[in-house]
């Protein structure tokens, strides 16, 4: 009689190891899986130009400094039309006015005399033109104005603001690219590609085109748009 309970409990131990075995396989199997980016880069042109033209008057006077400062804006108007951009896009957005004598840490025995400090906007969509006024921003020079960059860079600021106009598709092909590195591996491994575990899309960054010391994103304008989005995939 003691012979059919050894027998059940002989049963149990083998189904619940067949139980346990399997349980263990498929934590295996559930753990099985790869890692790979997809990378997707796109060359775009700025569509927006930002440009302060900063230029300093001075004059023994306020009415001289003001006049000077009147010859100024004229000329930078003057030269902004030649360039075929439209000036009612420039905007004043700073006007400092200075006298020297008013500085408490000056020389006292300084003649007076007054600064203007001031900065047109130009804002414009028309890169190119912008891009080629840059390139000849000598002539201002040449015409008797005093062009600072006391406040900031005194070149254009070129922005590509239509990301989102490019996201799908780019984010399509890094995922494409993702997948026939993960199928690779796969193969390599003598295995099968299951599906998608998990999937980051990863942060799109808008960088130089051409990357060295010094020079910026901002600085030129034609960028490259690039993202690196990161996949996990099953291996069966």
């Amino acid at each position: 009689m003691k012979t059919v309970p050894a027998l059940i409990l002989g049963i149990s131990a083998i189904i619940a190891a067949m139980f346990l075995s399997a349980g263990l396989t498929d934590l295996r199997t559930g753990d099985r899986y790869v890692t790979v980016k997809g990378v997707a880069e796109r060359e775009v042109q700025a569509d927006l130009a930002l440009w302060p033209l900063r230029f300093v008057a001075t004059g023994d006077t306020l009415d001289q400094a003001q006049e000077k400062a009147r010859m100024s804006r004229e000329a930078i108007m003057a030269f902004l039309k030649l360039q075929a951009i439209d000036t009612s896009a420039v905007e004043l957005q700073r006007l400092d006015v200075t006298d020297t004598r008013a500085n408490a840490y000056g020389a006292n025995n300084n003649p007076q005399k007054f600064i203007i400090n001031q900065t047109l906007m130009v804002r414009s969509t028309h890169v190119d033109r912008i891009r080629q006024a840059a390139q000849n921003v000598s002539e201002l020079v040449d015409s008797g104005v005093a062009l600072s960059s006391d406040y900031g860079p005194s070149g254009p600021t070129y922005l590509f603001n239509r990301l989102n106009d490019i996201k799908p598709e780019m984010i399509s092909e890094a995922t494409a690219a993702a997948r026939e590195a993960a199928s690779q591996f796969a193969q390599d491994a003598n295995t099968s590609l299951g599906g998608l575990r998990r999937a980051n899309q990863g942060v799109f960054q808008i960088l130089a085109r051409d990357q060295a010391p010094g020079i910026s994103e901002n600085q030129q304008p034609v960028k490259t748009v690039r993202v690196v989005s990161t996949f996990d995939y099953y291996l069966e």
